[in-house]
């Protein structure tokens, strides 16, 4: 385990073809010398409770939507809905459905290995967190690994334009402040203030829950399989990111849509995704095989799924 040292870091940063490249990290640095400007727009409710609807749409976005659908296509759905799911998720400013899935598609198959380019286990805990993010290696998607959403164009006009999601979502946010001002003058509440908590605010937020999946979760939290990486059970983690910190029942059968394996366990996603279900939206949805519940309880657990 290794933890934030600064002359690793930038050892790791100087290092051939790891090293960081100014271009593509400005957008995540300047995001973060941003939120540190929040707190000058002022505070008000309406501005902290857009702050939580913005932050809880998109972590669905990203967890049911990026994640579970197309990274591991853990269920079905309409070509409509998907490029919703996909235009909300890519409003949080982690690039576009096709460079994550591609990404996290090599994760899985190099969890933890020399290959894994967001490994605690292999790097810092600063590069397993955010730095890889910096360095030349993560710039462009894995296309071979993404086939299967190459024909539709739609999704790769998301995936090279993916900067217009979160613009729409600053204008959006703009415009609400503006109408706030208008119907409510007497309110806190500018234009501003809106768009710093609803998206600067919220934006990094989602960053980081997002992160402490790579990096946290495969050092802290408990393991039920002994799968081939480090991965780890985080409660904490997993309310923070709609279930997506049971990453060690994730990681021993990726193709589920449910990631609490258990009732005890929280998977806000799942139940979102549960609801959908019911209306249509999906369909289809992958859930563990009987064998994957025998093997738990083989490893010692008793509780009904």
């Amino acid at each position: 385990m290794r933890f934030l040292r600064p002359s690793v870091v930038a050892q790791e940063f100087l290092s051939s073809d790891e090293n960081m490249r100014l271009l593509n990290s400005t957008p995540l640095v300047f995001m973060h010398l941003m939120v540190l400007a929040v707190p000058f727009f002022g505070i008000s409710w309406p501005a902290v409770i857009v702050c939580l609807i913005t932050y809880a749409v998109r972590v669905f976005a990203l967890t049911g939507g990026y994640h579970r659908y197309f990274s591991h296509r853990s269920y079905k759905t309409s070509r409509v809905f998907q490029f919703i799911i996909g235009f909300v998720g890519a409003s949080s400013a982690q690039r576009g459905p096709l460079w994550w899935a591609s990404h996290h598609r090599h994760h899985h198959q190099h969890s933890d290995g020399p290959e894994d380019m967001h490994s605690p286990l292999q790097r810092t805990t600063f590069r397993s967190h955010i730095g890889w993010l910096f360095t030349r290696r993560s710039t462009f998607a894995y296309e071979r690994r993404v086939r299967d959403w190459l024909k539709f164009p739609e999704l790769v006009w998301l995936d090279r334009f993916h900067f217009v999601a979160p613009f729409s979502l600053v204008a959006l946010m703009l415009g609400l402040g503006f109408v706030c001002q208008k119907l409510f003058p007497t309110s806190s509440v500018t234009p501003m203030q809106m768009a710093m908590w609803g998206f600067v605010a919220s934006t990094v937020m989602v960053y980081h829950v997002t992160w402490c999946i790579n990096s946290a979760t495969h050092l802290f939290g408990n393991r039920r399989f002994e799968t081939k990486d480090g991965s780890r059970n985080s409660l904490l983690l997993a309310l923070l990111t709609f279930g997506e910190g049971w990453h060690n029942n994730h990681h021993r059968y990726p193709a589920s849509a449910r990631q609490g394996f258990y009732t005890r366990e929280i998977d806000i996603t799942y139940y979102i995704l549960k609801m959908f279900n019911k209306v249509g939206l999906i369909w289809d949805i992958h859930a563990p095989p009987a064998s994957i519940y025998r093997e738990a309880a083989e490893n010692g657990e008793k509780a009904k799924h």
